[in-house]
C-alpha cells in the first residue's frame, strides 16, 4: 500500500485488457476506496467497451465517473466512430501501417488520448487525486500506429500536467514500455477478471477475431500459455 501522500489515483478505464490490468494494479497499490475509474465515450460504434468498463469497476468496487466527448470528434472520419463510413480494418497493425506508408492507422482517433488525459487531469484534481494512471503500452506505439501512446507523448503530457497543476498531479504510465503479453502476465498474477473485459473494435456478441486489437489480444494470451476467457463462452 502506498503512503498517505499518494493516497488517491484516477485510472483511465476503457474496459479493455490494458486499462483493466492497470485498474487492478491501482487497487492493489492504493486500495479500492482510493481509486476512481474514469470511462470516456467518444462516439465509438458500439458501447461494449463502456459496458465492460462498468462491469470491471463494479467487480473492484471502485468509484466510477463517465464523460461523453463525442462532439469533439464529430468531423473525424476515423473508422471507429459511429458516424464514419469507413469500415474497421482487419489484419495486424503492422500490415495496416505498411499500407498507410507508416502513418497512423485508420483506427487512430485524432489526439484522443491527449484529450482524455487533459480531461482526466481536471477531474483528478477536483476529486483530490494526486496521480492519473494511463494504460498506454509498447505494442500500441510501435511503428507510430498510435502516436499518442508513445513514451515521448507520455513524457510530454506528464510534464504539461505537472506544470499545469503546480505539481499537485502527476501522470504515470506503468506499461508504456511493456508488451501486451507482459500486461496479461501481470494481470493473470493479479487475478484480473478478463472475462469482463472487451477489446474487439466490433460490437458483436463475440469478438470478431480479425481486427488488429483482437489479434493482439489473442497473441498476448497465447504468449502466456493462457486461454482468453471471452472465447470460452
Amino acid at each position: 500500500m502506498v503512503d498517505a501522500v499518494r493516497r488517491k489515483v484516477l485510472v483511465l478505464c476503457s474496459g479493455g485488457v490494458d486499462s483493466t490490468t492497470l485498474l487492478a494494479k491501482a487497487v492493489e497499490e492504493y486500495g479500492a476506496q482510493n481509486v476512481v475509474a474514469l470511462s470516456i465515450s467518444y462516439g465509438q460504434k458500439h458501447l461494449r467497451e463502456i459496458e465492460a468498463a462498468r462491469a470491471v469497476a463494479g467487480h473492484y468496487g471502485v468509484e466510477q465517473r463517465f464523460l461523453d466527448l463525442a462532439a469533439i470528434f464529430a468531423d473525424s472520419q476515423c473508422s471507429l466512430l459511429a458516424h464514419s463510413d469507413e469500415a474497421i480494418p482487419q489484419g495486424a497493425y503492422a500490415e495496416q501501417q505498411a499500407q498507410a506508408d507508416g502513418s497512423a492507422v485508420s483506427t487512430y482517433v485524432p489526439f484522443r488520448n491527449g484529450l482524455f488525459l487533459s480531461s482526466a487531469a481536471s477531474m483528478a484534481l477536483s476529486l483530490g487525486c494526486s496521480v492519473v494512471y494511463y494504460g498506454a503500452h509498447h505494442d500500441d506505439w510501435a511503428g507510430s500506429a498510435y502516436p499518442d501512446c508513445s513514451p515521448e507523448f507520455v513524457d510530454a503530457m506528464g510534464s504539461a500536467i505537472a506544470l499545469g497543476t503546480g505539481g499537485d498531479l502527476r501522470l504515470e504510465a506503468p506499461f508504456v514500455n511493456a508488451s501486451k503479453g507482459d500486461i496479461v502476465r501481470e494481470g493473470l498474477a493479479l487475478g484480473v477478471p478478463y472475462e469482463l473485459t472487451w477489446s474487439c473494435y466490433e460490437g458483436g456478441e463475440r469478438p470478431c477475431g480479425a481486427c488488429a486489437t483482437c489479434l493482439d489480444r489473442a497473441a498476448a494470451f497465447a504468449a502466456n500459455g493462457a486461454d482468453d476467457p471471452l472465447l470460452d463462452r
